[in-house]
């Protein structure tokens, strides 16, 4: 079995940001997973890090880490109540979504965000705005919308909402995923082999993605465990990829048993 690794793959910019604030305070409160991948949130709770979903879990006066999918303006201002010591490792790329929802809302536009509905960086721009419209809801056809995108959807899916959005309202748009899930999506996409394999949690969006775009079966493992489980038989081209919240150490190690078990040492 041959095995190609894409690139890119793993850590982006904004993930790698987080983890370097976040990791300046081993002991703080992180509201939600810093992010979404079990092995990274595993190592800083070995450290001493605590994660919880809510603020008012946390004590009065000691250090909250936002973490990089960002919150909304009420959440920000819970914190303050309490006397947090905010430490904000919310990705730049969702920062300026953010931005942008709350520009065209400011300009008096309905604002729909391409996205899940219960994810946590969508809950925080539909919080920078007084009224959202989370796709497929949406305002009365006519009106003139902002639309803005999670940033770890489908590129093309993104895309073929905003124009099927044109025919029915005037469409002021930035909806756009971020640079690195583009470039990780378009990886995958060009990949032509018999399995891809993504590397990645359950519940991370972009490595779910990766395995939507993909041209061949793809499966996702989040740990060696998941990993171990895979059927290989058959397999003569195996694609290799990462997440963009997932540490390259992981991939690492897949590589390694991926390469034993095609030699029969695994």
């Amino acid at each position: 079995m041959k095995i190609q690794v894409l690139e890119p793959h793993g850590f982006c910019a904004g993930v790698k940001g987080a983890l370097e604030r976040a990791c300046k305070y081993p002991e703080a409160w992180c509201l939600h997973e810093i992010v979404h991948n079990e092995l990274v949130v595993e190592k800083l709770k070995s450290r001493g890090m605590k994660f919880v979903e809510s603020i008012d879990r946390i004590p009065s006066g000691e250090t909250v880490i936002f973490s990089a999918h960002g919150v909304s303006p009420l959440v920000r201002e819970e914190a303050r109540k309490r006397n947090l010591k905010i430490v904000d490792a919310t990705c730049p790329f969702v920062a300026k979504v953010h931005k942008d929802a709350k520009s065209f809302s400011d300009q008096g536009l309905e604002v729909v965000v391409v996205g899940n509905k219960g994810h946590a960086e969508v809950k925080g721009i539909v919080g920078e705005v007084p009224r959202a419209w989370v796709y497929p809801d949406l305002p009365p056809k006519g009106r003139k919308i902002g639309v803005v995108s999670q940033t770890t959807m489908n590129s093309d899916e993104v895309a073929e909402i905003v124009e099927k959005l044109r025919k029915d309202y005037e469409v002021v748009e930035s909806a756009k995923v971020c640079n690195a899930t583009k470039a990780r999506q378009d990886a995958v996409k060009a990949f032509e082999g018999d399995l891809l394999l993504v590397l990645g949690s359950a519940n991370s969006s972009n490595t779910k993605r990766l395995a939507e775009v993909a041209r061949c079966k793809a499966i996702v493992a989040g740990t060696r465990k998941e990993l171990e489980k895979i059927d290989m038989d058959g397999v003569e081209l195996l694609g290799l990829t990462a997440g963009a919240s997932t540490p390259e150490e992981f991939l690492v190690e897949a590589l390694e048993f991926l390469k034993n078990k095609s030699t029969g040492k695994e």
